[in-house]
């Protein structure tokens, strides 16, 4: 989770301050990255900038997962995909979080990426 998010949740959870009002983004999208995107999500973007809507399944024993698979058609760059950010709006707002993809994909301007949903246990200490 970015900053933005994890001070938004906990305002809210202690029920005070900025972001006591915080309520869940009516869409989430994904946003493609060549390398790590950092805490603010804007990091190493990829040249692909078009932002897909994501939706996801409930949430269980701590893992929640893609219940559709995002495509990036007629993707603009030849590059290699290495992550992925999700932002709370399109075209601007706040990044909510990113990660890695299980492997690195690459592509060539022309080709059709598409982002499934992998199972990927979180391990607790």
């Amino acid at each position: 989770m970015s900053d933005y998010l994890e001070n938004a949740i906990g305002n809210a959870l202690r029920g005070g301050g900025n972001g006591s009002s915080f309520t869940a983004p009516a869409a989430v999208y994904a946003k493609l990255h060549i390398g790590d995107p950092g805490e603010a999500g804007t990091s190493n973007a990829a040249g692909e900038t078009t932002r897909q809507a994501v939706e996801f399944g409930a949430a269980s024993s701590g893992v929640i997962s893609l219940s559709n698979s995002p495509s990036w058609t007629n993707v603009s760059t030849s590059e290699t995909y290495s992550y992925v950010s999700l932002w709370d709006n399109v075209s601007a707002g706040n990044c909510l979080g990113s990660g890695a993809l299980t492997s690195p994909v690459a592509v060539t301007a022309g080709d059709t990426f598409n982002l499934t949903a992998r199972r990927r246990d979180r391990h607790r200490r």
